[in-house]
């Protein structure tokens, strides 16, 4: 669950297409240096620092210049950090860091930002596209942090296949039949062979990347920035990151706006469950809307169009589409391309050129999205380690559900409210292979005594549902609930005005938005 960021540069890249495609937010291309100056550095804040890990907070940081997507000015660093927050003495781990200065010169302070995932790299995200991720009414006042939370991008990183694995875990179809023993023995087998390359390859860090571990970093890099609070800005699953961050230093919690929020009391099948039935409906949205235009290639009502693509679903089942570099469209991919579409509205139209496409035996938009999703690049490389870094946290984040009763119930709420996806939505899990017992604890989170706490939430959310920010809101003893009415995933810089003031005024100023304010 990641902040939804623009295809347009591949897709122009790839399909040749009009650079000036509505709807999509362009990276602009890295500038060097910057009209602005560098942020200064300040006394890291040893305070409160957990005892024996006094010399991480005391660390002096070595900032150099690099490069951003505006004319800002931008340093990087790392921050080295404990590989155990109850050991100092297990090992270190280093955590990369860019910074953009305030453009007023005279910074209120940091903004920590995070874009989801788990296992999106924040490094990134800043970089590269900055002014999505925070508004110009921020980036004047603060001085805006991206970082690779462990276990990502240029931090200390889960690694697992090359490139070649990756394809071939990612997209080969099993020979067997769909749920067939044979299938599942299958899926297991490769799962297998995942996990053992990530054991392999991520030298002994992955019992520790959690996000209990990593709100821990996050208070770190607070305190070596030299900020007394933590201000934070989290999309998505950022949003679990923070909440975590609150229960645990409350009394640090300085601006905290949580949009997309994640509900941390439910279990890992309730996610799944919910998630199922949230893209289903984005579906249906998506359908109602196609159906009124010209260009859509399904006809007749939502209902129609459905059963049409619950058709489209069983026909690559049963006969994959052939891409021009020899992968096989299945179900799989195909359902994991209109998932990446599903993201924002913006996407729709996208999500109706890779329909119109496949249902002419065409697999280049699928695998053009599906691609997008995962990180791969043209290419064929990855652009970054998001699916090791997601697997490696949910399966120390979630305990396994063992109850054969949940487990029935959760499966037949998906096949009667998502019965399109239904099908393609469950596999075999792989944290089922993970070799370390998942150590996090699926609870409300109150964070008493923390100061207020915004958290954003959209009605037609599919990957973070609305009533996950209800409970999240709900559940924080100083939460304040901000609706936003409409389709797609997060709400501040989606086109809502009313959200972006509120989210603004509350992080320049302090002033808390009316709870319950609802955007239309």
């Amino acid at each position: 669950m990641r902040r939804p960021l623009a295809l347009a540069v591949l897709v122009v890249a790839t399909l040749g297409l009009s650079a000036c495609i509505p709807g999509f937010i362009e990276p602009k291309q890295p500038i060097g240096g910057g009209v602005a100056s560098p942020a200064p550095s300040r006394t890291p804040v040893v305070e409160g620092a957990p005892a024996g890990f006094e010399r991480f907070y005391a660390q002096t940081l070595d900032w150099s210049e690099c490069s951003g997507a505006d004319d800002g000015a931008y340093d990087c660093t790392e921050v080295t950090a404990p590989l155990d927050w109850a050991d100092p003495d297990a090992g270190e781990i280093r955590l990369a860091v860019i910074r953009r200065a305030a453009d007023g010169g005279d910074a209120i302070g940091s903004l920590l930002t995070n874009p989801g995932g788990p296992g999106a790299s924040g490094y990134d995200f800043i970089a590269d596209t900055v002014s999505y991720a925070v508004g110009e009414d921020l980036r004047r006042v603060y001085d805006v942090i991206g970082f690779d939370p462990r276990g990502v991008g240029r931090s200390t990183a889960v690694t697992c296949f090359d490139a070649q694995g990756m394809d071939a875990f990612l997209f080969d179809i099993p020979a067997a039949p769909r749920g067939s023993g044979e299938w599942t023995a299958e899926l297991t087998e490769r799962n297998e062979r995942f996990v053992a390359a990530c054991e392999a390859g991520s030298d002994g860090i992955l019992p520790h990347v959690t996000t209990d571990n990593a709100a821990r970093d996050m208070d770190l890099l607070r305190a070596v920035l030299g900020d007394e609070e933590l201000h934070y800005l989290g999309y998505s699953y950022g949003t679990f990151l923070g909440a975590v961050y609150a229960k645990l230093f409350p009394e640090r919690v300085g601006r905290l706006v949580l949009d997309g929020a994640i509900d941390p009391s439910i279990p890992g099948i309730a996610v799944g469950e919910t998630q199922a039935v949230g893209f289903e409906a984005a579906l249906r949205s998506y359908m109602a809307h196609c159906l009124e235009g010209r260009d859509c290639p399904f006809r007749g009502s939502v209902d129609d169009a459905m059963s049409d693509l619950g058709t489209l679903f069983a026909s690559v089942d049963r006969s994959p589409l052939t891409a021009s570099d020899g992968r096989e469209l299945g179900a799989d991919t195909l359902l994991t391309a209109i998932v990446a579409s599903l993201y924002t509205e913006d996407n729709w139209t996208y999500l109706t050129m890779l329909l119109d496409d496949a249902l002419s035996g065409d697999a280049r938009m699928a695998f053009l999205l599906a691609d997008f999703y995962y990180g791969r690049s043209p290419s064929g490389g990855y652009d970054d380690n998001s699916t090791e870094a997601f697997t490696a946290y949910n399966c120390m984040d979630y305990p396994a559900e063992t109850d054969d009763t949940a487990l029935a119930a959760s499966k037949a709420r998906i096949a009667q409210e998502a019965p399109t996806i239904a099908p393609y939505w469950e596999g075999v899990d792989t944290c089922e292979a993970w070799p370390y017992p998942a150590t996090g604890v699926r609870e409300t989170i109150a964070a008493e005594g923390a100061a207020p706490i915004l958290v954003v939430g959209t009605t037609g959310d599919p990957a973070t549902p609305y009533e996950w920010a209800v409970a999240l809101a709900d559940q924080l003893s100083s939460g304040v609930l901000v609706t936003r009415e409409g389709e797609g995933h997060t709400g501040y810089g989606q086109g809502n005005r009313c959200v972006d003031e509120a989210v603004e005024t509350y992080l320049v100023d302090g002033t808390v938005p009316q709870d319950g304010l609802v955007c239309r």
